[in-house]
């Protein structure tokens, strides 16, 4: 051996068995079970014995962070020693390009098909490992969402796929197929729940976005090179802009009222009332706490919003509804009919509300979310100010430090839900004016 070899084979840290050859068929007849043998022409191939009759070719390697592997090229008999070393020199060439070939092939062993991929993906996200845009792990109902369309939507269309041979336009099939109803079913969901799976553009969409989050993690777990995702040309995202009108604002009213006589769930009325009169999300409405709550200051407090932290004005008809809730035990302000958890049933509730006072079916929560924002445009407030209403994401710093609304969001509250709850037939009686005596 030269000493250029030799120093070669140090700074490799290839173990020096008896002398290097270059390997071809004598050298690998002539191994002992357990041997091994380097080559010299290709630094790191090598070829062994088993304990049994098998010889493996591998090549050992360093990568860029000196992490030392030892990848397997194949046995003996399938491939030649020539085409071993062929492609010893190959995975060699793509380490000096940062490639790391055991690690992928570790990581595709973990998740050959698109199903196991999804898995995986899942349980790293239930574990809070992988982190939203806000670097904060997935809240648990999102997980729930993903966790639908992971079973109802991408599992039956691709989970039998390698992820490795996934194309682009498999990820078109797949869209188009969830858009024309071709994954719409009805899933039991436990002894008596019933899901009705209907596809669409929406569902397509939004089930695109969620399978390029998957391709993405497969790509940082070296599972594959490339994301088959990406650049795929999505529906329109077909944003309702549908709010109540006059009439249908009257409708509302007399529902919430028919609703609290015919003895609805009293904290679903009052969280439908509250809703209309605040444009606050429903999961918002749902987490509140009274601990979040400062009457004396007419201010919300919510910790984890969609947009973080968030601090809300409450109109004075927004308190009374709080005020006129049945006293309960628990911390939440609306909670579900059994036990102090939170109210999962509300969209049930609402439809029985809606359907007592003849609203349209397309009314639904959100639309009073609009709604409200809408009649803030109405009269007249600006985009920021209705922002600080509804909880849009701000960009202000100071926002994070503010403990309470100021006067102006209050007097824009106030002005808003008075809107409101005399269009719903529920005005509120006007505050007594005392007259200052002048001068004389």
């Amino acid at each position: 051996m030269v000493a250029s070899d030799h120093l070669a084979t140090k700074r490799e840290g290839i173990p020096m068995v008896g002398e290097r050859k270059r390997i071809g068929l004598r050298e690998v007849r002539a191994l002992r079970p357990g041997e091994t043998t380097w080559d010299t022409a290709v630094i790191g191939f090598g070829a062994r014995r088993q304990k049994s009759e098998a010889v493996t070719y591998f090549v050992k390697y360093r990568t860029a962070k000196s992490r030392q592997r030892w990848h397997t090229i194949g046995r003996h008999g399938v491939l030649t020693p020539d085409q071993a070393r062929d492609k010893a020199r190959s995975i060699l060439g793509a380490v000096v390009d940062g490639a790391d070939p055991a690690a992928e092939k570790r990581a595709g062993r973990n998740a050959k098909t698109v199903a196991e991929l999804c898995d995986l993906y899942f349980a790293d996200a239930e574990a809070g490992r992988l982190l939203t845009r806000r670097k904060l792990p997935k809240k648990p109902s999102t997980l729930e969402t993903d966790r639908g369309r992971i079973a109802r939507h991408i599992k039956p269309q691709l989970g039998s796929m390698p992820v490795a041979s996934v194309m682009r336009e498999d990820v078109e099939r797949f869209m188009h197929a969830v858009a024309e109803g071709k994954t719409a079913a009805r899933i039991k969901t436990g002894k008596c729940g019933l899901a009705r799976v209907r596809g669409g553009k929406g569902t397509a969409t939004r089930t695109i976005g969620l399978l390029g989050a998957i391709f993405g993690y497969a790509v940082r777990h070296r599972m594959r090179a490339d994301n088959p995702a990406h650049g795929i040309i999505l529906f329109a995202t077909g944003r309702r802009e549908r709010r109540l009108s006059d009439d249908e604002y009257a409708f509302l009213g007399a529902a919430v009222r028919q609703s609290e006589a015919a003895g609805i769930w009293p904290a679903a009325v009052g969280a439908a009332r509250f809703l209309a009169l605040t444009g606050w999300r429903k999961g918002e409405a749902l987490a509140l706490k009274w601990s979040d709550l400062d009457l004396a200051r007419r201010t919300a407090r919510l910790p984890d919003t969609k947009t973080g932290l968030s601090v809300r004005p409450l109109s004075h008809a927004a308190i009374d509804v709080l005020r006129g809730l049945p006293q309960m035990t628990g911390e939440l302000v609306f909670p579900a009919t059994r036990g102090n958890g939170r109210m999962t049933g509300l969209p049930k509730l609402w439809a029985r509300i809606a359907k007592l006072g003849k609203l349209p079916l397309d009314v639904t929560l959100h639309v009073l979310r609009h709604s409200f924002a809408s009649l803030a445009a109405d009269l007249g407030y600006s985009e920021p100010t209705i922002a600080a209403l509804v909880g849009h994401q701000g960009h202000s710093v100071t926002s994070r430090y503010v403990h309470s609304a100021d006067a102006v969001l209050l007097a824009a509250a106030d002005a808003v839900a008075d809107r409101t709850a005399e269009l719903m037939g529920d005005a509120r009686p006007e505050t007594d004016v005392v007259r200052l005596r002048g001068r004389a």
